[in-house]
């Protein structure tokens, strides 16, 4: 089960230490985290991988870990999720085993078809709308990509790219499960305020 709210957290886009954001998430009811570090190196990548896994084990979080199935495994994170141009589902799970919780982002009908074809755990959809948080982002595909998605799996839908609180409610209603969350947590001036606003958008 995904939940409703799934954050983002990444150093492009909150300011400082990420392990006091991570406690900030969590304390506010933030219970599934991805790490998203493009520019970091592997070893950097996989101390703070190390450091969020621990945290996510002592404050009852999920963490993920974005595009690295192998730094997912090393660090004890709960799960990995891939983009079109990394491992395939089924390499990623040879890694990070059976358990592991996996996801996968899709830009259109095609990638979609073939994710819910594998065994991911999850499938990503978007950007629902314009987004500044992706260099080079893919065209916006909107909501009417998120009713033809769910009409077309079964499986968890994320919904992603330039939602706000305000927006969350028309995407829940459209048919994600869960929408994934970066800038519009890492400016809230109120922090639990603002996860509170999309855990009630979420609630039937």
């Amino acid at each position: 089960m995904i939940p409703p709210l799934y954050a983002i957290l990444s150093p492009d886009i909150f300011p400082g230490s990420l392990d006091d954001w991570a406690r900030r998430l969590a304390a506010a009811g933030v219970q599934l985290i991805q790490f998203r570090d493009k520019h970091s190196s592997s070893v950097q990548l996989l101390a703070a991988s190390r450091r969020l896994a621990s945290l996510a084990a002592e404050l009852q979080f999920r963490l993920i870990i974005n595009d690295r199935a192998d730094i997912a495994f090393l660090s004890g994170a709960s799960g990995v999720h891939v983009g079109q141009d990394d491992l395939p589902i089924e390499a990623a799970r040879k890694i990070c085993g059976p358990g592991a919780l996996i996801g996968i982002s899709t830009h259109n009908l095609g990638q979609l078809r073939a994710a819910a074809a594998t065994s991911a755990d999850y499938i990503a959809v978007g950007p629902i709308f314009p987004t500044s948080t992706k260099q080079n982002p893919d065209p916006v595909v909107g909501l009417d990509f998120i009713r033809e998605a769910r009409s077309l799996t079964t499986k968890p839908l994320v919904a992603i790219g330039g939602i706000t609180a305000e927006r969350a409610a028309e995407v829940y209603a459209a048919g994600a499960d869960s929408v994934a969350v970066a800038s519009d947590l890492a400016t809230a001036p109120d922090l639990p305020f603002r996860i509170s606003a999309f855990l009630r958008a979420a609630a039937p």
